[in-house]
């Protein structure tokens, strides 16, 4: 074999192995505030921080409470006055409330596209005391 023709089929080798990879590059949730697994307190903004710049027409997030201390058997409630936004940095989307939240639990059901144009979904559980 040419020693040409052994670079050129191991670069097409290369890049057989990389594309797979990179089309299943997704955006991943890396963190968020509030946290997960500590209750928090005066929440009014909730920041989910993605691995990767999201597009803003195609991201977004919704808020819903799940319990409410004292209130056996709380029925899950869209919150209103909650809006959503995917930050100014392009790797976050930002839940801002018009007041304070009750104490409670929550739930966020965000939705997320990134550069390979697949949406993502997932949730976020907090709880506000």
């Amino acid at each position: 074999m040419h020693p040409f023709s052994k670079v050129a089929l191991s670069l097409a080798a290369a890049i057989a192995f990389a594309l797979p990879g990179l089309a299943a590059a997704h955006p991943k949730l890396l963190a968020a505030t509030p946290a997960a697994n500590k209750p928090a307190k005066a929440v009014s903004r909730i920041v989910l921080k993605f691995s990767e710049r999201l597009t803003p027409k195609l991201s977004g997030a919704t808020l819903t409470m799940t319990g409410m201390p004292g209130m056996a058997n709380h029925p899950d409630m869209k919150m209103t006055g909650v809006s959503a936004a995917v930050g100014s940095d392009g790797t976050t989307i930002v839940l801002t409330s018009a007041r304070p939240l009750p104490a409670g639990t929550y739930r966020v059901d965000w939705h997320v596209v990134g550069a390979d144009t697949h949406r993502i979904t997932g949730t976020h559980n907090f709880a506000v005391n």
